[in-house]
């Protein structure tokens, strides 16, 4: 004989199964389209496998479960519930939308809500907090966007009541009409007429699908509901058969495109596809490289090029500062003290050369250009498709910070390296082996030269064709999109400011003047402090055209999938593999981090330097 509440028993052990595997559910992994060359003991956090906190509405899913447990216990363990009526539980919807999570591939979200409306800003709520239309809400986001889904729990019984509300409004008008037939079959359909919150809720969905686009494409996302408990098999006792506006309800779902889905998912546990457990992508170069400022830096470094210490006592002796620096820098410090009321302060340059010694390390474990000859042979044996770019806004403001803190060896390095051009007719351009004159690496070691420029500040359709991209990545046109998006907050005078101090010039020279000022701060983007606006440009261009950005700035490739996360969800930061045979896949990297090199010439106590 079964107990009362059977059902409620059956459930609540259910629901504290779901709890349990919530508790120490973490998403499938992602991979980002990076090559991590760096030795930070900080990895990329989005290059790991997220942790269940990642996922945004996780946590409301499981505070839900942990509530709806807490209840329904509480009600069974009580004296007297066996004579009290069933308890009503969220529980069969929570175990639906466990059950889905489970099973999707690629989730992005849980408990997400859209929006839809007739203008552009329909997709977001404003910053007032209301929403400009009706949001709908999606259990879970998956295929890294591309698939929302939905569970409803609506039982036969509850879509009959519907049915019969909507047969009595419908005859009650056909008696005011006094047309002879008023009498209305509960078996015939009226199409015109024929709705129900089943197909409310399609509507809508589709709606807000078309009006959230998958962000940088016109992709509009599939929608799947999950109908856990509507049977168009089932026999209705008041009839004959079963209601046919069941089954004609699921035809106007998939009539209108939408993926219907019937029943419970069976188990709660995740099923394994032997298929999906592929070897970790492999991401390779580009054989067009774009280098921001911080590359171009390292690549001039006297850290990359010199010899390279024969042990880390003599890494840490090269950079302990000489007395005439020491002197020098708290003359200066004393100097800008008095001409700022006492502002400045003295700091021990101890700070700085044990960076700098610990860069010398990091160069002794597997040297920079090394590391980037090795990776660029693997895609090029010869390297003769191999090309390097940069914007002029970056070379600007490498020659300016070369000649203000680098060695004379360095800045002889910064003129060979940027001051030749394709468009360049100037006829006293620095021979390239002046680049290599006093490396350890022989001349062309890499083809850095000649180095080429982007033919405007950003980039527009025209030139992106012109330059023949390569084929294009969600991820990328996420990346673009969201540089794009900040630097439309950036004020235009600052374009056509930087615009005025490039020029045309190709020579070095006007930056290497005897100009006492100090480098002019790199203007921060207002939409993140912690990112300058000739950085987002230098990742735009990359993003665009399809190539790998080499970047030394670890902390801004994390602001800027940050941001990326922030205004175009989880889903952007997925790197597809172009196969799934299980064996190891090479795919295109969007980003190269290396470790960083400063201009080191200066501080080096084993050589005299102007």
């Amino acid at each position: 004989m079964a107990r009362p509440h059977e059902e409620l028993y059956v459930l609540f052990n259910c629901l504290r199964s779901v709890s349990i595997g919530l508790d120490s559910y973490e998403p499938d992994s992602q991979q980002l389209p990076i090559i991590d060359s760096s030795e930070s003991g900080e990895e990329m956090s989005e290059a790991k496998p997220q942790t269940r906190e990642v996922l945004p509405g996780l946590r409301f899913l499981r505070e839900e479960v942990k509530r709806d447990v807490q209840v329904l216990q509480k009600f069974l363990d009580q004296p007297g519930s066996t004579s009290l009526p069933p308890l009503s539980t969220n529980a069969p919807y929570l175990v639906a939308v466990w059950q889905e999570l489970l099973q999707a591939r690629g989730a992005v979200a849980i408990y997400r809500t859209f929006y839809a409306a007739a203008h552009p800003e329909a997709s977001r709520k404003p910053k007032n907090g209301s929403a400009k239309g009706r949001g709908v809400k999606v259990d879970v986001v998956s295929d890294n966007g591309r698939r929302w889904i939905r569970v409803n729990t609506i039982k036969n019984s509850r879509i009959l009541m519907e049915f019969c509300e909507m047969d009595s409004y419908l005859t009650s008008s056909d008696e005011d009409d006094g047309d002879g037939h008023s009498s209305l079959k509960k078996e015939k359909l009226i199409p015109q007429e024929f709705d129900n919150s089943v197909l409310r809720m399609g509507r809508e969905l589709l709606e807000a699908a078309r009006a959230n686009s998958l962000h940088g494409s016109n992709e509009i996302p599939s929608v799947t509901i999950r109908l856990t408990r509507l049977d168009p098999s089932l026999s209705d006792p008041n009839y004959e058969k079963s209601d046919p506006r069941i089954a004609h309800t699921i035809d106007c779902l998939q009539g209108m495109g939408i993926d219907v889905q019937l029943g419970d998912r069976q188990g709660i546990v995740k099923e394994t596809d032997n298929t999906s457990a592929a070897q970790p992508i492999v991401f390779e170069p580009t054989t067009h490289i774009n280098l921001d400022l911080s590359a171009l830096i390292a690549l001039i470094s006297d850290t990359t090029h010199s010899h390279l210490p024969r042990d880390p006592e003599e890494a840490n002796a090269r950079f302990i500062s000489p007395q005439r620096y020491v002197e020098w820098k708290k003359q200066r410090v004393q100097t800008l003290s008095d001409s700022t009321n006492g502002t400045s302060t003295w700091e021990d340059s101890g700070i700085h050369s044990r960076v700098l010694a610990d860069q010398a390390q990091q160069e002794m474990k597997k040297g920079l250009l090394q590391d980037m000859h090795d990776r660029l042979r693997s895609i090029s044996p010869t390297l003769q498709n191999i090309q390097f770019w940069t914007t002029q806004e970056a070379r600007q403001r490498c020659l300016q910070i070369v000649y203000k803190i680098a060695g004379p060896i360095e800045r002889q390095r910064a003129e060979a390296l940027l001051s030749s051009s394709t468009c360049s007719q100037t006829t006293t351009i620095p021979t390239h082996n002046q680049f290599w004159v006093h490396s350890r690496y022989p001349p062309n070691f890499i083809p850095l030269m000649p180095i080429k420029y982007f033919p405007s500040t950003e980039p527009d359709a025209t030139s992106i064709e012109s330059f023949q991209p390569n084929p294009s990545s969600p991820f990328l046109t996420s990346l673009a999109s969201t540089c794009r998006n900040i630097l439309s907050q950036e004020d235009i005078s600052s374009l056509q400011k930087l615009q005025s101090l490039s020029g045309s010039g190709h020579s070095a020279a006007p930056y290497l003047s005897n100009d006492e000022d100090d480098i002019p701060p790199a203007a921060v983007t207002l939409a993140n402090p912690k990112l300058t606006v000739h950085t987002v440009r230098s990742m735009l261009w990359g993003a665009a055209l399809g190539w790998t950005t080499l970047t030394t700035n670890r902390s801004s490739v994390k602001s800027l999938l940050k941001e990326m996360k922030r205004s175009i969800g989880g889903g952007a930061l997925v790197s597809e593999p172009p196969g799934g045979d299980g064996a190891a896949h090479a795919s295109k990297a969007a980003i190269w981090i290396v470790n960083p090199r400063s201009l080191a010439e200066g501080m080096r106590s084993d050589c005299c330097s102007e």
